[in-house]
C-alpha cells in the first residue's frame, strides 16, 4: 500500500473515533436534567448489594446467632451485658442477645483460624488444642473491645463536659432555664457527652422527672467528673439552690480539674518517653558509638 492510502486510512480512524467519543457523550439539556430528577427504580437486590458489607453480611450471622441468647430471658448475662453496651453507646445498634451472637460468631472465627494456622505451621495432629484455644480468646476478645470502647466513651464524656458547662452557665446567666440552656447546647455541640443530655431532654419532654433522667446520665456515663455534675444539678434542684450559681462554681472546679490532668500528663510523658528511649533510641546510640571500637579490638585481636 502506497503512504497516500495509508495516511487516508489513519485520518479517516481518527475521525470515526473523534465522531464516536463526541456522539456518546452529547445529550440533550432536557434529557440530562430529567435524569437527574426522575430516580429510577431500583430492585431489591442492588438495594442489598448498596448496604454496607456488615449489614449484608455480618449482622444476618449475629441475628441467628442471637436467638441463642435471646432463649435465656432477659436476667443475668444478657442484662449485664446490656448494661454495659449501654454505657459503650450501643455499638452499631447491638443489645445484649446481639451482643452474644457477636461473641459466639467471633468464638467460631478464632477457633478455626487458629487450628488452621497452627494446624499447617505445628501439625494437624495438634490443631485440636490449638482450636479450642481459638474458641476461648475468640469469645472473650469482643469484650476486650467493648471495655475499651466504654472507655474511650467516659475519657471522651469528661474531656467535653467542660465545655458544655460553659455554654450551659452563660445560657443559664442569660436568662434561660435549664431545660431551654440544655436544648442551646444540644443545638450547638456534637459528642457522647450531648447525645445523653438530648436523650435527657426528650424523656423531660416526655413527662419524665428531671431528677430521673439526670440520674441515669449518670449511670450510663461511668465517670466521675459527670457524676458530680449531675448530683449538684439534682441536689440543688432538692435544695432550691439557683442553678446559675451551682454551675458557675461546677465550671470553676472543672476547668481547675482539667489543668489538673494536663499537669499530671505533662508529669507523666517523661516516664512513658523513657521505654522507647532505652528500647530505640540507645540501642542506636550504643551501635554508632562502640561499634568502630568493635571492629578495631577484633582487628587487633585478629592481627589484621
Amino acid at each position: 500500500m502506497s503512504p497516500m492510502v495509508i495516511a487516508a486510512l489513519a485520518a479517516a480512524s481518527v475521525l470515526l473515533i473523534v465522531y464516536a467519543i463526541g456522539a456518546g457523550a452529547s445529550k440533550d439539556a432536557v434529557q440530562q436534567r430529567l435524569e437527574q430528577l426522575v430516580v429510577q427504580p431500583r430492585t431489591l437486590e442492588q438495594f442489598e448489594l448498596e448496604q454496607p458489607f456488615f449489614e449484608r453480611v455480618v449482622r444476618p450471622i449475629v441475628k441467628r446467632l442471637a436467638r441463642v441468647g435471646r432463649r435465656g430471658g432477659r436476667g443475668g448475662l444478657i442484662a449485664r451485658t446490656d448494661a454495659r453496651l449501654e454505657k459503650a453507646g450501643y455499638p452499631a445498634g447491638l443489645r445484649g442477645p446481639d451482643w452474644i451472637g457477636v461473641k459466639l460468631l467471633s468464638a467460631i472465627i478464632g477457633g478455626v483460624l487458629f487450628a488452621v494456622v497452627f494446624g499447617l505451621i505445628l501439625g494437624f495432629d495438634v490443631s485440636i488444642i490449638f482450636g479450642l484455644f481459638g474458641l476461648l480468646a475468640g469469645f472473650m476478645a469482643p469484650e476486650f473491645w467493648l471495655g475499651r470502647a466504654i472507655r474511650a466513651r467516659s475519657t471522651a464524656m469528661v474531656l467535653q463536659l467542660p465545655d458544655a458547662l460553659d455554654l450551659l452557665t452563660i445560657s443559664v446567666e442569660a436568662g434561660l432555664g435549664f431545660d431551654a440552656a440544655l436544648a442551646k447546647v444540644i443545638e450547638k455541640m456534637e459528642g457522647p457527652l450531648v447525645d445523653e443530655f438530648r436523650q435527657a431532654l426528650a424523656e423531660i419532654r416526655m413527662g419524665r422527672t428531671r431528677r430521673e433522667a439526670l440520674r441515669d446520665i449518670s449511670a450510663r456515663a461511668d465517670a466521675a467528673p459527670v457524676s458530680n455534675f449531675i448530683g449538684a444539678i439534682v441536689q440543688a434542684e432538692q435544695l432550691g439552690v439557683p442553678i446559675a450559681k451551682v454551675l458557675q462554681i461546677q465550671s470553676q472546679q472543672l476547668r481547675i480539674q482539667r489543668r489538673q490532668r494536663a499537669e499530671e500528663a505533662a508529669a507523666k510523658a517523661p516516664v512513658k518517653m523513657l521505654f522507647p528511649m532505652v528500647g530505640c533510641i540507645f540501642p542506636t546510640i550504643f551501635i554508632v558509638i562502640l561499634g568502630p571500637a568493635v571492629v578495631t579490638v577484633m582487628r587487633g585481636s585478629l592481627g589484621i
